[in-house]
């Protein structure tokens, strides 16, 4: 579906194109690629040797061979069962390049490039959950996971180069380090304005002051009716869960879509361990069941954000991410029937099957919160810290 922009005419419009598969999503990538004419900027978590992760890399060498400028990153982790020489082709091309992000050290290894960005000719920008392996590779029914995202030509995706420009400044040990020190006292905001108006990137970087994510998430929870959130990984701050009950307490529809198959089993104990509290405060929780949850999208009214980032204290204080956050009545209300169809795949949670687990698995679930909501956020503060120290 395509839906052009309502921005005034004396402004250049964007126009969108929603993937409701992950399928869709990177076979639409890989033709881009082949249809590129001056410049190709990659970045993406995890890249395996799988059918797909060949046919990308087959696409990246033939544009470089008839021109076009190709720079890829990689994270150092996401790629790590790559052989060293993987994209030894690319490299060799003039004018193309392939970097890895922030190889694992003592200092850094906690903060990774969760992003998954494609950006071609500086015009067209695709984002979304899906990485470059085979499980993103299917329609998240029958076979692979649960993902998607989205194509949106214009003038983010200047922007969004421009991001993407730092980053690659950044892998470098040098450079990064610098990069995180300053990232501890991050910038209030990180949203750009846009000049047609729909379209605004949210960049998260590694620190603990204000995420300009949950800051524009929170800006528009204030006034939304309907709040529709699918998230691979779902771990929220208090204040947040706070806000989401004080939506419904105002008559809002608040419904998440979480994962009932998990590909990471420590979250999804932890996501498990609010259950009652978001049922408390009358949130419908609903979990997905034919395959892997793996998507973060969030739809509020008219709003939709879609990207790389999920709503847990590593995706939101930790790694780097990019979100876009597009306000578009007639994609709304696309995404907002993909998530019904979605729900008639999934299970409801109710307050009497909650009560009903076990002690050892309430156990473990609150366990793995600790871990996650609380360990790992203040070691990697701890890891900022002492780089602020040394910057």
């Amino acid at each position: 579906m395509e839906s052009a922009s309502s921005c005034p005419s004396t402004a250049p419009c964007h126009r969108i194109h929603w993937f409701g598969t992950g399928f869709d999503l990177l076979e639409a990538k890989v033709t881009a690629i082949a249809e590129a004419k001056s410049s190709i900027r990659m970045e993406t978590y995890i890249y395996t040797d799988e059918e797909i992760g060949r046919r990308f890399r087959e696409a990246l060498v033939a544009a470089g061979k008839r021109g076009v400028k190709v720079k890829l990153l990689v994270d150092a982790v996401g790629g790590s069962e790559l052989p060293h020489d993987y994209f030894k082709e690319l490299d060799e091309l003039e004018g193309s390049h392939m970097k890895w992000f922030n190889r694992p050290s003592l200092a850094t290894w906690s903060f990774r490039d969760h992003r998954k960005l494609l950006i071609i000719d500086r015009s067209i920008a695709f984002v979304g959950g899906c990485n470059i392996a085979s499980e993103y590779h299917g329609n998240g029914v029958t076979h692979g996971w649960r993902d998607g995202g989205a194509r949106v030509d214009g003038p983010v995706a200047e922007e969004l180069a421009t991001e993407f420009e730092r980053m690659w400044v950044a892998a470098n040990a040098r450079q990064w380090v610098s990069e995180v020190a300053k990232a501890v006292k991050r910038p209030k905001s990180g949203m750009v304005n846009d000049p047609c108006g729909n379209v605004q990137p949210l960049f998260v970087r590694p620190g603990f002051g204000r995420s300009p994510l949950i800051d524009a998430i929170r800006t528009d929870l204030k006034q939304a009716r309907l709040i529709d959130i699918t998230s691979a990984y779902f771990l929220p701050s208090r204040s947040l869960r706070r806000q989401l009950g004080g939506a419904v307490a105002r008559g809002a529809c608040v419904r998440l879509l979480l994962g009932g198959k998990s590909d990471v089993k420590l979250m999804q104990l932890a996501t498990r361990s609010i259950y009652s509290r978001l049922l408390d405060a009358r949130i419908e929780v609903w979990e997905y069941e034919p395959q892997v949850l793996h998507s973060k999208i969030l739809v509020l009214d008219d709003v939709v954000y879609v990207g790389s980032s999920n709503l847990d204290p590593r995706s939101l204080r930790i790694n780097f991410e990019v979100m876009l956050r597009i306000e578009d009545a007639a994609l709304a209300q696309e995404v907002k029937e993909a998530f019904e169809q979605d729900l008639l795949l999934s299970k409801r949670i109710t307050p009497e099957q909650h009560t009903r687990i076990g002690w050892w698995t309430k156990l473990k679930q609150k366990c793995a919160h600790w871990i996650l909501a609380h360990v790992d956020p203040r070691m990697a503060e701890g890891m900022l810290r002492r780089l602020e120290n040394r910057a």
